[in-house]
């Protein structure tokens, strides 16, 4: 079956619990439609970029599924139908990433970001 990951992303207004719940209801869609969910995380109460239906926050969840796509239609269509959910984004992957994802790694174990290079020094302004 094919591999995907899903992030959505409801209404701040909702608690942990109701959030999680959603990811919950999620999982059995697509466990009925045939397909399983491989990891699941929930990435918390993260601000957004821009306001979407009034809301600066969102509750953000992330899923990684193995089902065919009928079952990720299906559920992607009760995700747009369901009124805590505000945006929703659905990838096809060939080979799920082993480990948490970036989003739950501590800023220390991601990495150096790397030497900027000799960039020369400055002139002066006119």
């Amino acid at each position: 079956m094919p591999l995907y990951e899903h992030v959505f992303i409801s209404r701040q207004d909702l608690s942990n619990a109701q959030a999680e719940s959603l990811v919950e209801h999620f999982s059995t869609v697509l466990a009925d439609n045939g397909g399983k969910v491989i990891e699941s995380e929930y990435w918390g109460v993260k601000t957004m970029a821009y306001k979407i239906n009034k809301n600066r926050k969102g509750h953000y969840a992330f899923l990684r599924t193995d089902a065919p796509s009928s079952a990720v239609q299906e559920m992607e269509r009760l995700m747009r139908l369901h009124d805590d959910v505000m945006r929703i984004l659905t990838i096809k992957v060939d080979a799920h990433e082993d480990g948490p994802s970036v989003q739950m790694q501590k800023r220390d174990d991601r990495g150096e970001r790397g030497e900027r290079g000799d960039r020369g020094e400055r002139r002066e302004r006119r």
